[in-house]
C-alpha cells in the first residue's frame, strides 16, 4: 500500500484545494478535521508526510505534533495563521520540518513538500567519518544522521541535521541565510530565509552549553552565520 500524505484541517474548503494539489501531483491524501482524528488515522496509515493546521476544534496542532513526533519520523509541515517568528520557532521546536502560512500559494505547498521529502530521506552526508568538536564536546556523525553533545544523543530533525552539517562542515566560512536555504534546504522563496533564525535558534538550545551566549554558531550581523567550533584530529585509518 502507498504510503499517504496526511493532511489535518478543519477547514474543509482549505482541506479540499490541499488535497486536489497533492492528488494532482500524485500523492494519496487522507483527511483528518479533529487532532485526534489525525493521531488515530497516523497510526492506521503510516504516513508518508503530514500537512498539520495548528488550529484545531478538539486539541492543539501543537499537541498533535508532539504526539506524532512520538510515533514516527514522517516530516510535518505546519500550514497555519500563526506567522509571528516566535510562532514559528516554537513550531521548528517542536520538531517541524517546515512551516507554511496562510493564505498560501497551493502550488507552493506541494513544492515544499516535495522538497521536504527529498531533504528527509537519509541518505549519507558528505563524510564518511563523524566530524568531532571542542575535544568531543560534539560530534556530528553525517551516515546516521546523529548528533551528540558529551556522548548523549541530540534529537534533530533532519532539516537541522543539515543545516548544522551544512555550517559544521566548514568551520570559520560565514554562510549568509540565502546559502543555508539552498545548501541544507535544497529551495528558495521569497523571505523565506528568515526561516534558517528559527531552525538556528533551535540547534542552539540543542547543542550549545548556554543558547542566550551562543559559543558553537556565531551570528555575524548582516551576513549569517559562521560555525567556531574547534574540529577534533582525527584518528588515522586502519
Amino acid at each position: 500500500m502507498v504510503h499517504p500524505i496526511l493532511v489535518v484541517e478543519d477547514d474543509k474548503k482549505i482541506a479540499k484545494v490541499v488535497k486536489v494539489y497533492l492528488e494532482g501531483a500524485g500523492y494519496r491524501v487522507v483527511h483528518a478535521e479533529r487532532g485526534r482524528d489525525a493521531i488515530e488515522a497516523a497510526l492506521k496509515e503510516k504516513p508518508l508526510a503530514v500537512v498539520l493546521d495548528l488550529m484545531l476544534p478538539d486539541i492543539s496542532g501543537e499537541e498533535v505534533c508532539q504526539e506524532l513526533k512520538e510515533m514516527g519520523d514522517f516530516p510535518i509541515i505546519m500550514l497555519t495563521s500563526k506567522y509571528s517568528e516566535e510562532e514559528r520557532i516554537a513550531g521548528f521546536a517542536l520538531g517541524a520540518d517546515d512551516y507554511v502560512v496562510k493564505p498560501f500559494s497551493p502550488r507552493e505547498l506541494v513544492y515544499r513538500l516535495k522538497a521536504v521529502l527529498r531533504r528527509t530521506q537519509k541518505g549519507e552526508l558528505d563524510s564518511s567519518r563523524p566530524l568531532s568538536f571542542n575535544n568531543g564536546y560534539l560530534v556530528i556523525d553525517g551516515q546516521s544522521y546523529e548528533a551528540r553533545v558529551t556522548g548523549e544523543k541530540v534529537k534533530l530533525t533532519s532539516t537541522e541535521m543539515k543545516v548544522l552539517y551544512t555550517i559544521a562542515s566548514r568551520p570559520a566560512k560565514v554562510f549568509t541565510r540565502e546559502d543555508l536555504v539552498e545548501k541544507a534546504l535544497g529551495y528558495q522563496f521569497e523571505g523565506y530565509d528568515r526561516s534558517i533564525d528559527a531552525h538556528i535558534k533551535n540547534i542552539r538550545r540543542k547543542i550549545e552549553p548556554d543558547p542566550k551566549n551562543p559559543a558553537l554558531i556565531i551570528t555575524i550581523y548582516g551576513v549569517g552565520y559562521r560555525f567556531s567550533g574547534k574540529r577534533d584530529a582525527e584518528e588515522p585509518l586502519d
